[in-house]
């Protein structure tokens, strides 16, 4: 017999369902057991990479607000 109702592979919701399954079992403690080591050292080194990359951000924001605005000159003709 076979099932109507049978749903559409979606790989989307495939993933998504992984990715739930995963991080529920990082909060049970599972993760360490569950990643390579190479891959926790490349996570976090990748981790501290964008906060880097957003501090550069913050700091070039930082000093567009500290530079003094330019006075703005016109040249007048005088005869």
């Amino acid at each position: 017999m076979v099932n109507e109702e049978a749903k559409e592979f979606v790989f989307e919701d495939w993933l998504a369902e992984g990715i739930r399954a995963c991080k529920a079992g990082f909060r049970k403690g599972r993760g360490r057991e569950f990643l390579p080591a190479e891959f926790r050292a490349h996570l976090k080194a990748a981790r501290k990479e964008m906060l880097l990359a957003m501090r550069s951000l913050i700091d070039a924001a930082i000093e567009r607000t500290e530079e003094k605005p330019k006075k703005k000159t016109t040249k007048i003709k005088v005869e």
